[in-house]
């Protein structure tokens, strides 16, 4: 990191191996689906990750370091541009979110697009390419709003997914992780957990306080030799409580009760 009680989906049909029948005789077998694809990932994140790669690689092998300095300075979220000092313009704007598509490094960008991968295409897959990108915006915002509420006079820029990958991993914890292997690409599936159910779930307890040790162990000791900047902690905590407390927001009437 979001009624009809956990089972499997409607309309489902249970795959029978060779050689065995139906313990009901009235249901009627149907043949295994076709073989899943090697890359089971949703097309609204194969976006993203198009978009933040086409970014990086851009930056990297284009762009002159003045250039690049200039992109990071309108894209990046930069807290003390913030103070009332630097006037305001557009990209005042627009930074709180495009920073989430900016990377540090390779090992940031692939690391980050690892777990959108395995957070985000189930959530784009449940609630629509429109609905993710909205979702994503909110989370990105959510984690600059309090990074920079710890930060507000920092010069140094904020860049990274993080912020919204996390609001993703906090959506998979009020779906209680489960996730329809039928459909393909897999996605999130069953009615959201109310905030009472996901926190009496013990699965959900666990991820969360494993999450929680992990981002701030990360954020106030380093993730380890060679780290480009500090992890931007603040960042993870404001998606991931976005992510996971307003996530019906971002879910249609008809899918709120799915």
């Amino acid at each position: 990191m979001s009624d009809h009680e956990p089972g499997r989906p409607q309309g489902s049909v249970p795959h029978i191996p060779a050689g065995k029948v139906a313990q009901d005789p009235v249901e009627e077998w149907q043949p295994a689906s076709k073989r899943e694809p090697l890359f089971n990932l949703s097309s609204c994140v194969i976006l993203f990750i198009a978009l933040c790669v086409g970014i990086h690689l851009i930056r990297t092998q284009i762009l002159s370091a003045d250039a690049d300095s200039q992109l990071v300075i309108r894209t990046a979220f930069i807290p003390i541009f913030y103070s009332g000092k630097y006037g305001f313009d557009v990209f005042s704007i627009t930074a709180p979110i495009t920073y989430s598509l900016l990377h540090g490094s390779f090992i940031h960008l692939g690391v980050n697009l690892v777990w959108l991968a395995a957070f985000g295409s189930p959530l784009a897959t449940r609630l629509g390419c429109v609905r993710f990108a909205l979702f994503w915006a909110a989370t990105s915002v959510a984690g600059a709003a309090l990074f920079y509420a710890f930060n507000p006079t920092l010069l140094a820029p904020l860049v990274g997914a993080s912020g919204a990958i996390s609001g993703m991993m906090g959506a998979a914890g009020r779906f209680g992780f489960q996730i329809d292997r039928h459909t393909v690409p897999s996605g999130f599936w069953g009615r959201p957990l109310t905030i009472a159910e996901a926190l009496s779930s013990k699965q959900v307890l666990v991820f969360l306080g494993v999450w929680a040790v992990i981002n701030l162990a990360t954020g106030f000791l380093g993730a380890g030799p060679g780290d480009e900047g500090r992890i931007a902690w603040e960042a993870h905590f404001g998606g991931f409580l976005v992510g996971f407390f307003a996530l019906p927001l971002f879910l249609s009437r008809a899918s709120r009760m799915a």
